[in-house]
């Protein structure tokens, strides 16, 4: 009976408890190994994750913005300034979590004041519900901020921001140019010293707790202030040579002009005005073309006007001198199977003869009488074929061919204009050239300063730099700067005379070219100087494809240019000369020598 029992006891002793054991021990050993895995994993390889979501729930930064800065004319006059508005913006989770869209009396007043459809602006902040940023609009005024801030819509937020606004409107629009709707330059100087203008915004980044205190500074940047722009454009002579403009281009149903008034002594651009123009406060609906800045985009071939350059080369290589005399008999001659002749004869004729009578024939003999590669190295001397220097975009350098073989004809033709392009800017530097005793200076956009500390400052803010240079004598200058007198006095070119003051000038009159040859439209220019006892200005007017029946410089740019001309020396207290001695109108001519 015992040993039964003592076998039963055996039978049900537990036999298997040891690999049970080892089961739970190798699970619970595995899940401690997962986890140190995954601890080092973290920890080691891709710590910055904890990192980031730490960051994304306890790092703010907040900026401090700075408003773009003023861009004013020489006399202190606002011609950009930046004006507080506010931008409104949705958050759409904001607006799902509190079913803001169910208040539709709201929404439509939205719509009304922002002048737009409710279910479009409906359907933006609807489109992505986890989004957290839509914009609704940009730059609102005040005015229509404060009315939206009191709809009290869940999600529909206003932040501060600040648009550009033009004082001057088309006035001087292709000067100053305009920024976008995130405030960065596009045209002009707003795009030219964008950087100089923008400044940099302040930023502090700090750390808060649960509750939304602040428990940590971790960076704080001051910001940096932008600078204000101080423009060599007086804008009262800018007013005045638009408005001229305009009215010539209206008149004279021209598809477009410009005009360039240049300080002689600084190189300072005092005028650049272009015709049409466009209101750079709306936008909308603009041509693109008015955005163009022809004065310093377009180049024409500048005709007569260039050949006070031809005379000068003449006179700087001595193969004339004042007393000379050109034999154009008879009025015409060919070329190369070519011909070159005058309206008229005009026989044996001095040098001031030669532009008074635009003579073609005349500037014709002078060119082949020097030899090329020094007749067309004064063409390059002059600043033609290259930028004058403003830094401003899309400036076109003209054109110059630099090339090695040269016709009789083409040197014929450039004598007198033709076979060259030049840009109203480019023109307006070569007069001013020579209205200063020959010393080409780079044309700048900028008010000069004749202090050390503000010449280096603008120095460290042009685009680019030029160095002035002698390019014509004192002597030979002062030659073609009187015969240029005479061309005004002597020539019927009344309209270009001003009263009280000496004034210098030519006229040009050129076909438009095109592909092939030349077309049926012209371009009128003119440009001169003032006063011619001791000049201060030079400034070039250039009409493109007038429509009437009236289309010479002398008769479309040359009121224009007396108009302006006597604007800007009285704005400029430039004291009256025209009691001062004037040149006779023929110089004395003994022993001349003839070509």
């Amino acid at each position: 009976m015992k040993g039964s029992v003592k076998n039963q006891a055996d039978k049900y002793k537990p036999t298997t408890v040891a690999w049970r054991f080892y089961l739970v021990l190798g699970v619970i050993g595995l899940v401690y190994a997962g986890l140190a895995a995954r601890t080092a994993y973290i920890q080691v390889v891709e710590p910055e994750m904890l990192k980031k979501q730490g960051d994304m729930r306890s790092l703010r930064t907040a900026s401090s913005k700075v408003h773009r800065g003023s861009i004013v004319d020489r006399n202190g006059r606002e011609l950009a300034v930046s004006v507080p508005v506010e931008t409104v913006w949705a958050d759409p989770k904001i607006i799902m979590q509190n079913n803001a869209l169910a208040m539709v009396e709201h929404w439509q007043a939205l719509a009304d004041v922002l002048d737009k459809d409710v279910n479009k602006i409906k359907e933006r902040v609807t489109r992505n519900p986890a989004k957290r940023f839509v914009y609704v609009e940009r730059q609102v005024s005040p005015a229509m901020a404060t009315y939206i801030k009191q709809l009290k819509i869940p999600g529909i937020h206003l932040r501060k921001e600040s648009k550009r606004f033009y004082p001057t409107g088309e006035i001087s629009a292709h000067i100053v140019g305009f920024t976008n709707v995130d405030d960065k330059g596009i045209e002009g100087v707003e795009r030219v010293y964008d950087q100089l203008l923008t400044g940099e915004n302040g930023q502090k980044q700090f750390r808060k707790d649960a509750k939304g205190n602040r428990i940590e500074v971790l960076k704080d940047v001051e910001s940096t202030p932008p600078e204000d722009l101080t423009l060599s454009i007086d804008q009262r002579i800018q007013a005045l040579a638009y408005t001229e403009l305009k009215g010539a281009v209206k008149a004279f149903k021209a598809s477009s002009g410009s005009v360039v008034v240049t300080n002689v002594h600084t190189g300072e651009i005092l005028a650049l005005v272009n015709s049409p123009s466009y209101n750079p406060n709306n936008r909308r609906n603009v041509a693109i073309h008015r955005f163009r800045n022809r004065a310093i985009t377009d180049f024409y071939e500048p005709g007569s006007t260039m050949k006070p350059l031809t005379v000068l080369s003449a006179l700087e290589f001595g193969s004339a001198n004042s007393k000379t005399i050109v034999d154009t008999n008879p009025g015409r001659m060919r070329i190369g199977g070519r011909r070159v002749s005058d309206p008229r004869n005009h026989g044996e004729q001095s040098l001031t003869d030669i532009l008074v009578n635009s003579s073609n024939m005349g500037t014709t003999k002078l060119a082949l009488d020097m030899p090329k590669e020094f007749f067309l190295d004064k063409f390059f001397e002059a600043g033609f074929g290259e930028s004058t220097g403003t830094g401003l975009i899309g400036e076109s350098s003209g054109i110059m061919h630099d090339r090695q073989r040269w016709s009789k004809i083409e040197l014929a033709t450039l004598s007198y204009g033709m076979g060259v392009a030049a840009t109203p800017l480019q023109l307006a530097r070569f007069y001013a050239t020579i209205a200063n005793g020959g010393i080409k200076r780079p044309l700048t956009i900028l008010k000069q300063s004749s202090t050390k500390e503000s010449k280096t400052q603008q120095a460290s803010v042009a685009p680019t730099i030029f160095e002035e240079q002698r390019v014509f004598s004192k002597k030979y200058s002062r030659e073609v700067v009187s015969m240029l007198e005479h061309v005004v006095n002597d020539h019927p070119v009344d309209q270009a005379k001003v009263a009280g003051y000496r004034v210098g000038g030519k006229t040009g009159t050129a076909f438009k070219a095109m592909a092939g040859g030349y077309g049926n439209d012209y371009v009128g220019l003119f440009a001169g100087i003032a006063p011619i006892s001791n000049p201060e200005l030079a400034i070039v007017v250039v009409i493109n494809e007038p429509g009437g029946d009236l289309y010479h410089g002398g008769e479309v740019a040359a009121p224009v240019f007396s108009r302006v001309m006597k604007g800007a020396l009285r704005l400029l207290n430039v004291a009256p000369d025209a009691n001062t001695a004037t040149v006779n109108k023929t110089t004395e001519q003994k022993e001349p020598n003839h070509v």
